[in-house]
């Protein structure tokens, strides 16, 4: 599968996702109002803020397929995980903490309230959850089609299969703290609800920004895909030894590969430079999402002759970069 095709179907699982959470937002916001119930409300600041979170990962798909240039030689591939980030601080501060705001003010007036207007609240939540679980769905079936991949590193379709979940849950949570008010006529479970529904928020929201942030600071890539990475290296007959080698993730398909390698004696400067532009084609044939390459070669030094010993002073080696991407 090409990038653009995941690009337009992980656009068309955030477009899905923002149709009915707008919809939503708006039914649990009506119907919240009415009721005066707390918990609803918290769903639709739930809603509402998944409605902007997907209008962040909009902007990332389009923004990181941006080309190359002066200022971004490396790409814009890292626009996904800034804007997962905004995601994630929406997540919290729409949604985490309007629930819980909303769950301290019902615990402060905690006596017997009216429930009218909570059976057609009910009915709202019922059809929210047929809506987040369609949403979710969809988004699932696109992970699974992704075969060996799952998630992975899309910021954008985890964004989307983790607001879904969330979701799906707080629906539930609603439900279950709505209908226990209706049945003791107590508000504090719906309170209690409405905490929960935070909390998840919360966590949701803080593992989203930890990948996020671990993402845009400089993350290596998979250590199964390093690993093969420095196997193909040894294998090549022209280097003796590979001294080190750094990956760094640069956007979803794409990812810097540094390694400082020793080659074998008797290679001329000629030859030197036809291996390296040889190991690094075939580093990027094998992991085309390692686009740029970077070699940092060693010579090492001749055998001595078992007669003579190696001068004072004499130097360990000749070093030659070959700098560039592949």
């Amino acid at each position: 599968m090409t990038v653009d095709s995941k690009d337009r179907k992980t656009r068309l699982t955030v477009l899905v996702a923002l149709g009915a959470n707008l919809l939503i937002a708006a039914a649990k916001a009506g119907a919240g109002v009415l009721a005066g119930s707390p918990a609803l409300l918290s769903e639709a600041a739930h809603s509402v803020a998944d409605s902007m979170n997907e209008v962040f990962l909009l902007a990332a798909l389009r923004r990181s397929r941006r080309p190359a240039d002066q200022h971004h030689p490396f790409g814009y591939g890292k626009e996904r995980y800034f804007w997962s980030l905004l995601a994630a601080v929406g997540i919290f501060v729409m949604g985490g903490c309007f629930s819980f705001l909303q769950g301290v003010d019902a615990l402060r007036s905690d006596h017997q309230e009216s429930t009218a207007g909570y059976v057609a609240g009910l009915s709202v939540l019922g059809v929210a959850l047929v809506a987040e679980g369609g949403s979710l769905l969809r988004a699932l079936y696109q992970v699974r089609g992704q075969r060996g991949a799952g998630i992975g590193h899309d910021p954008a379709l985890r964004t989307v299969v983790a607001e879904d979940g969330t979701a799906v849950v707080g629906v539930l949570l609603a439900a279950a703290g709505m209908a226990l008010h209706m049945v003791t006529g107590r508000v504090v479970w719906e309170a209690s609800a409405s905490l929960c529904i935070g909390l998840l928020l919360v966590y949701v929201a803080y593992r989203l920004g930890k990948e996020a942030r671990d993402q845009l600071i400089g993350e290596a890539v998979d250590p199964e895909l390093r690993d093969s990475i420095r196997a193909l290296l040894d294998e090549q007959p022209e280097i003796d030894s590979v001294a080190s080698l750094l990956t760094m993730r640069l956007g979803l398909d794409s990812a810097l590969v540094a390694a400082r390698v020793d080659l074998r004696p008797g290679l001329d400067s000629e030859d030197v430079e036809v291996v390296s532009e040889r190991i690094k084609a075939a580093v990027v044939k094998a992991w085309p999402q390692a686009d740029q390459v970077f070699l940092d070669i060693t010579e090492a030094p001749p055998s001595p002759p078992q007669a003579s010993a190696a001068a004072p002073g004499a130097p360990a080696g000749h070093r030659r970069e070959s700098a560039g991407p592949a």
